[in-house]
């Protein structure tokens, strides 16, 4: 019975596991191709709210169901290359929506719950004013 119940639990944790990209020219490249726009997250290598924000709101089903309009992209603020593209991050984890010409829409700065970060991603959608930092 635990086996069935391991295995039922491991079928969808795969069925809706986003793609990551953890190279931002291939996230954008990708972004032209299917004319999406980009989340590109940038986390430290010893976050505990990056953690945090990937194990509670980013493995959230409806959370990636969202998400999948969206190139996702994870890069490491540790990472010297991909920070030369970015905008100046003022601490991680940070959000950024981006077109697939590397405009910001919208910059979400810390962790967010379920509830405020699909808040943000209606706002990105809608191309509305909400305040994502607040």
């Amino acid at each position: 019975m635990n086996k069935i119940i391991l295995g039922i639990l491991l079928l969808s944790s795969t069925l809706f596991s986003l793609e990551w990209t953890k190279d931002l020219d291939t996230a954008f490249a990708l972004a032209k191709k299917e004319q999406k726009d980009v989340m590109v997250l940038v986390e430290g290598e010893n976050c505990r709210w990056c953690k945090k924000f990937k194990h509670r709101t980013l493995t959230d089903e409806s959370v990636e169901k969202r998400l999948e309009k969206f190139i996702v992209v994870k890069v490491m603020r540790e990472d010297d290359a991909a920070m030369s593209v970015l905008p100046p991050v003022e601490g991680v984890p940070t959000v950024f929506f981006m077109t697939e010409e590397k405009a910001v829409i919208k910059e979400i700065l810390g962790y967010r719950n379920i509830r405020k970060f699909t808040d943000c991603i209606d706002s990105v959608e809608n191309r509305t004013n909400y305040n994502c930092n607040q």
